[in-house]
C-alpha cells in the first residue's frame, strides 16, 4: 500500500511539472498568472534597491536628510532610489509606478532597460512618462509577439485603426488625427504587406474614402476594388490622380476660408467633406524613370506629393506610403517627402542604411532594434514617431482573402466622389466562358 501511495505522489508531481511546462510554452498567459507573476513580483520587491544602486539609478540624499538619518535615526545613509508608488500586475507583465527623486529623469531609466530586464528576469522593460516626476516601468513577462491576437475590444473608430500589438501587450493604433502621414518600410517577406492588409481591413470599416496607388499593375490593391474610390496602376495614371487630388485640396482650402476655419473638423457636419486616405504601394516606382523624356512628369508627380504632405492634413487628406527603400538615392524630392511622413514603421530590412532612412532621423537608437529582427519572424517591426519614442510591434496574420472579404462587406461605405469617377476601379470583371472543346470521338474498329 505504501508503494502505491509513493507512486501516486511521484506521478502527481510529474504530472504537475509537465502541466507547468506545457502551460509555459502553449499557454503563456496562464503560466505567467500562476507562476511567473508571483515569482517576478517577489524578485522585484526583494532586489529593488540593490538593483537600482548597481544600475546607477540613485542620487545622493540632501544634507538635511543625511543629517536626520545619521544623527537622529542612527541608521546608514544610503543613496536615494526612485520611490515605488504602485505595483499593478497585468495579464502580460507588471506595471510599476515610480516617483523620481531630484536629479533623475526618465531617460536615465530608459538607458538601463536592458540591465533591469536581466536583473528581474523578464522579457522586456520599457519606460513611459506618466506626468512630471513620475514614470511607469512596463515589464513584459513573456514573448507577447510570439502569437499575436488583438483584443476583442480593439475596433476601428474615429480615424483610429488598431493595427498591431506592442511587445508590452498594448495595442498599436494608427491615429490619423494625431499622425496624419506615415511611412512603412520593409524587405520582401518581412510582413509589410500583412501590415497594409490590416490597415486596409480597419479603414474599410470607417466612413472614409480610400485611394490606391499601386504601380505593380494593381496586384496588391486590386483585390480591394469594391471599397476603393480610385485606383492607379501605373506611374502615368498615378500622376494624373495626384494632380486631381491636389486640385481637390485647393477646393477644400477655399471651403475652409469661406467658413473662416483652419481645419476640416471645425466645419459644420453637413458641409464637411469626407476624409481621404491615399495608400501608396512601392513608392519607388513613382521616382524611377527609364528615359530622360519621362523626368519632367516624374518631377511633377513628386512635387505634387510633397505638396499633399505639407498641406493636406488640415483638409483631411492623409498619406500612407509603403516601400522597400526610401531615401535620397531615389531622386529629387524624396527627402522632402520623407520629412512630411511623421509616423514610421520599419520591418526587417536588407541593410542598415534602409533602417537609417526610416528611423535614423527621429529615433536613432531604434536602428539597432530594426537590424536585430530575425528573418523567421515576419510581421515584427519597429514603430517610431517624431517624439523620439519607439516600440517593437507585430501584426496579426491576415490573408488577402480576409482583407478582400471585409472590403466587399463594407462596399456600401464607399463615398460618391464625382472628381474621382475617371479613376474608379472596376470591382468585378466579367470573363466570358471558354468554349468547350468538342468531345473526343474514338473511331470504331472496322469489322469485316
Amino acid at each position: 500500500m505504501s508503494d502505491l501511495v509513493t507512486y501516486l505522489e511521484v506521478g502527481g508531481l510529474a504530472a504537475g511539472a509537465g502541466g507547468v511546462g506545457y502551460a509555459k510554452h502553449c499557454a503563456p498567459r496562464v503560466y505567467w498568472s500562476l507562476v511567473g507573476m508571483p515569482a517576478t513580483w517577489g524578485r522585484f520587491t526583494w532586489t529593488y534597491r540593490d538593483t537600482m544602486e548597481v544600475c546607477g539609478l540613485t542620487v545622493q540624499p540632501s544634507g538635511f536628510r543625511a543629517f536626520v538619518k545619521r544623527n537622529l535615526a542612527r541608521s546608514e545613509v544610503r543613496p536615494v532610489a526612485p520611490k515605488v508608488r504602485r505595483v499593478r500586475p497585468t495579464s502580460t507583465g507588471l506595471r510599476v509606478t515610480l516617483r523620481l527623486p531630484a536629479g533623475l529623469e526618465p531617460a536615465d531609466l530608459a538607458a538601463s532597460c536592458e540591465r533591469l530586464r536581466h536583473a528581474w528576469g523578464v522579457r522586456s522593460v520599457t519606460v513611459a512618462e506618466t506626468k512630471p516626476g513620475y514614470v511607469e516601468l512596463r515589464m513584459t513577462g513573456y514573448d507577447v509577439l510570439r502569437r499575436v491576437r488583438l483584443p476583442r475590444k480593439a475596433h476601428p473608430r474615429d480615424l483610429v485603426v488598431p493595427v498591431a500589438l506592442r511587445e508590452d501587450g498594448t495595442v498599436f493604433e494608427r491615429d490619423y488625427r494625431t499622425v496624419p502621414h506615415a511611412l512603412t518600410l520593409g524587405a520582401n517577406q518581412s510582413g509589410k504587406s500583412v501590415y497594409q492588409r490590416n490597415l486596409v481591413k480597419g479603414l474599410a470599416q470607417l466612413p472614409v474614402g480610400l485611394i490606391g496607388i499601386d504601380c505593380k499593375r494593381g496586384v496588391e490593391h486590386g483585390r480591394y476594388a469594391p471599397r476603393l474610390s480610385a485606383l492607379a496602376t501605373d506611374p502615368e495614371s498615378a500622376g494624373q490622380l495626384i494632380d486631381v487630388l491636389v486640385a481637390e485640396m485647393e477646393e477644400r482650402f477655399d471651403l475652409l476660408a469661406l467658413h473662416g476655419v483652419s481645419d476640416l473638423w471645425e466645419l459644420p457636419e453637413q458641409v464637411r467633406p469626407v476624409p481621404l486616405v491615399i495608400l501608396i504601394d512601392e513608392v519607388a516606382e513613382l521616382f524611377l524613370v527609364t528615359s530622360k523624356k519621362d523626368e519632367p512628369a516624374r518631377d511633377r508627380t513628386v512635387m505634387q506629393l510633397v505638396r499633399l504632405g505639407q498641406m493636406a492634413r488640415a483638409i483631411g487628406i492623409y498619406l500612407e506610403v509603403c516601400g522597400q527603400r526610401f531615401g535620397s538615392d531615389l531622386g529629387k524630392g524624396a527627402t522632402a517627402l520623407r520629412a512630411q511622413l511623421t509616423g514610421r514603421v520599419v520591418h526587417r530590412v536588407n541593410d542598415k542604411q534602409t533602417a537609417d532612412m526610416g528611423l535614423g532621423d527621429i529615433a536613432p537608437d531604434a536602428v539597432a532594434a530594426v537590424t536585430a529582427i530575425a528573418p523567421d519572424r515576419p510581421g515584427v517591426a519597429v514603430a517610431g514617431d517624431t517624439s523620439g519614442g519607439w516600440s517593437r510591434i507585430r501584426t496579426p496574420q491576415t490573408s488577402p482573402d480576409e482583407a478582400a472579404a471585409v472590403c466587399r462587406a463594407f462596399a456600401h461605405l464607399t463615398p460618391a466622389l464625382p472628381f474621382l469617377t475617371p479613376f474608379r476601379p472596376v470591382s468585378q470583371i466579367t470573363v466570358p466562358p471558354m468554349p468547350l472543346a468538342p468531345p473526343l470521338v474514338r473511331p470504331r474498329p472496322v469489322t469485316e
